[in-house]
């Protein structure tokens, strides 16, 4: 039996997240007790989002998942990798990037342009 090689093992993790990340309008990668996804999880709910949630503690594969996520983090300098949200297909950023869209007024037209909301 071939054994994956570490590039391998994360490019198949990259095509699940790539999957997953475009396969609802909104995604929100998490912990299932993390108290910060479930502040991201009740906005978009409030807004009248239906997020798609991955919790990541429940994934098999959600250490080599919060890994990339935190390589995705990392490159557009966001402090924290959990919960990383996705709008349309794109890393939005974590819980901050979110408030602080909501609180500029820029989240709802986001959420618009990607098809999470039809108001």
């Amino acid at each position: 039996m071939e054994r994956l090689t570490t590039s391998q093992i994360m490019e198949t993790v990259y095509e699940r997240v790539h999957r997953l990340a475009n396969g609802k309008p909104v995604v929100v990668f998490s912990l299932s007790g993390c108290c910060m996804g479930h502040v991201a999880k009740q906005l978009l709910v409030g807004l009248g989002v239906a997020p798609e949630v991955v919790e990541l503690d429940r994934e098999t594969s959600g250490l080599e998942i919060h890994a990339l996520l935190y390589r995705i983090a990392a490159a557009k300098e966001q402090p924290q990798p959990v919960p990383a949200i996705f709008v349309g297909g794109k890393f939005l950023g974590g819980i901050e990037t979110l408030i602080a869209c909501h609180i500029n007024g820029t989240l709802v037209p986001l959420l618009k342009d990607a098809g999470a909301l039809w108001l």
